[in-house]
């Protein structure tokens, strides 16, 4: 996202238009939310894309792309008139359709054909994207539930900082919560915990709640504010005081 006004920072809202449909009940062990945007824009404009444990699939300009969990923030610039239909898979729900480690495609797309072969749907909305998920459905994976139900473990308690603090709320180890993040969510459990917690960080920001740095670090269980900044750059593209100014 630009930096350098606040009125260019607002473009996301003022040029673009978005909807957030839900999955159907049969497709909801897999899917967690569909998303649509369409832009126009005069010029071009970088749109800062945060990072969640989520895979999706996206639908553009007549093709499909599948993309795998990104560990840092990306940078897409949008220009003129388009738009875009995603799904976002559920954390670990993509696996039972790759039917491989979903840490194959992490930090990568790949075209949907390798996936999902045949036709695309056409028109691509809620109903024909559904129909083309049903028709590659695979079985339900307990593994691949078991790691959603772990993240949003995560979501739901912000005391956990820990990967062995969230490995005895999940009652495993910490050994075999990494070997179902790694083959399951395509990021590790630290990853995990990091996101929702600096996530925390940015709703403060957006509330105006005043930040003690340094205290707010060892909070969220880092040695030194250093490495605090440092995720949180690589998370969101900035650091917390320049993020700070802007929201």
């Amino acid at each position: 996202m630009p930096r350098d006004t606040r009125e260019l920072a607002g473009a996301w809202a003022r040029f673009q238009h978005h909807a957030f449909p839900s999955p159907s009940p049969d497709l909801a062990p897999f899917v967690d939310r569909y998303w649509v945007v369409s832009w126009e824009y005069d010029e071009p404009y970088r749109q800062l894309v945060v990072p969640y444990p989520n895979v999706h699939l996206t639908f553009r300009d007549g093709g499909a792309t599948v993309q795998g969990v990104h560990s840092g923030h990306q940078v897409k610039v949008l220009a003129g008139t388009g738009g875009v239909f995603g799904v976002a898979f559920r954390p670990g729900g993509f696996r039972p359709f790759l039917g491989a480690s979903a840490s194959t495609i992490t930090n990568r797309s790949i075209e949907a054909s390798q996936v999902f072969p045949g036709a695309l749907p056409d028109p691509v909305e809620v109903a024909t994207v559904e129909d083309f998920l049903r028709s590659r459905l695979p079985e339900r994976d307990a593994r691949a539930e078991r790691a959603a139900d772990v993240v949003a473990t995560v979501i739901a308690h912000p005391e956990i900082t820990r990967v062995d603090d969230l490995a005895r709320h999940a009652g495993t180890s910490v050994r075999e919560l990494q070997r179902l993040f790694a083959e399951y969510v395509g990021v590790g459990p630290k990853w995990v915990i990091r996101r929702y917690r600096l996530h925390e960080v940015t709703e403060r920001l957006a509330r105006g709640v005043p930040i003690d740095w340094p205290g707010l670090a060892a909070e969220l269980g880092y040695a030194d504010q250093a490495h605090f900044v440092r995720d949180f750059k690589e998370m969101f593209g900035e650091s917390p005081t320049w993020y700070a100014q802007r929201y």
